[in-house]
This record gives structure tokens, sequence and C-alpha cells, in this order.
């Protein structure tokens, strides 16, 4: 939720979404089911102009065109990895660069040693 959070302040949560999406689509286990979150996936993340648009390469970006009419349980798979490979190369060590980030970190790591302390203090 905290790196959502920050991929929202970057513009970019639809790879965050979708990653989640597919992993989400992998579980469907009706093909009436899975032909209709198919379609929606691609209409949301895959065509072009779609409203949170991914970047993907044109070839993975052709199959799943293809593969749609007929969706498998691994059709959005190549996409789905390349989306996590952006986001692991890229958003991911911004984020852990962030000051978004940096005072969270602060924040939790100066809490737990107030809880420490307050462990640690005798008792009246």
């Amino acid at each position: 939720m905290i790196y959502k959070t920050y991929l929202k302040t970057e513009h970019s949560e639809e790879n965050i979404d979708f990653w989640l999406a597919c992993e989400a689509y992998k579980k469907i286990t009706s093909q009436r089911k899975r032909i209709y979150v198919a379609r929606k996936l691609f209409a949301s993340y895959i065509q072009p102009q779609a409203p949170k648009e991914i970047n993907i390469d044109s070839p993975v970006k052709k199959s799943i065109i293809k593969n749609v009419q007929e969706p498998t349980q691994s059709c959005f798979d190549e996409a789905q990895q390349e989306v996590y490979i952006h986001m692991e190369r890229d958003s991911y060590p911004r984020f852990l660069e962030s000051k978004f980030y940096q005072q969270l970190k602060y924040r939790l790591q100066t809490d737990s040693i107030k809880e420490k302390g307050r462990k640690l203090a005798p008792l009246a």
C-alpha cells in the first residue's frame, strides 16, 4: 500500500494495479469469467489509449491481442513480468530513495525506539 501510494505521486500506479490484477486473474477458474476479466484487463491496460495503459513491448502486446479472444490463465504472464521488471529496476529503487520512504522509515525507527524505551522504563 505504501509503495502504491508512492506510485500515485509519480503517476505510475497503473503498473502495480496491473500486476495485482494479473495475480487475481490467474486465480479465476471459470472460463466465462476469465473471458470477461481478460477483456476488461485488455481495455484498461493494454489497448492503445487505454485509461491505464502500461508500457510493454510490441510483441508482447500483439500476443495478448491474439490471445484475448480465447484467454488462458497465463495470457498476461509476459506483460506482468515486463511490468514487474520495470518496477524492480526503475520505480522501486526511486521509491527507496524518495523523501516519502525515508520519512516513513525514520518515523518507524523513531517509534520503535520510543516503544523500546517504554518497555524498559522502571515501574514506579
